[in-house]
C-alpha cells in the first residue's frame, strides 16, 4: 500500500475524479488549497499591490491504494497532462508506506 497525492488547479477536479475512477481508486480524499509562484512578472511589477503574491485555488486529493492502481493513474495523467495547452498540469507523488494501523 502507498499514498499517492495529485494536485490539480480547481478547473480540474472532475478531470481528476475521472481518472481517479479510471485507476480503480474509490476511496480518496480531497482539499482546497492556495497553489502560488514566487516568479516576479511585468504585470505583478506594475500592480499596486505588487508585493502581494497571486494564488490560484487548487486541489489536493490523496488515497491509500495499491500499487497497480497507481501505475494506472500515473499513466491517465501523463495522457491528461500531454492535451494540456494551460501551464497549469497535474502534479502527483507518490509516498511509500511502512505501517499503518
Amino acid at each position: 500500500m502507498k499514498l499517492v497525492m495529485v494536485t490539480s488547479v480547481e478547473a480540474f477536479q472532475k478531470d481528476v475524479l475521472k481518472l481517479f475512477k479510471e485507476a480503480n481508486i474509490e476511496n480518496f480524499s480531497s482539499s482546497d488549497i492556495d497553489g502560488h509562484k514566487n516568479t516576479t512578472s511585468t504585470l505583478m511589477a506594475s500592480n499596486w499591490f505588487s508585493s502581494i503574491k497571486g494564488s490560484n485555488e487548487s486541489r489536493l486529493f490523496f488515497s491509500f491504494t495499491k500499487d497497480q492502481n497507481i501505475d494506472t493513474l500515473f499513466q491517465l495523467i501523463k495522457e491528461f497532462n500531454s492535451t494540456l495547452i494551460t501551464n497549469n498540469p497535474l502534479k502527483a507523488v507518490v509516498i511509500p508506506i511502512e505501517n499503518y494501523i
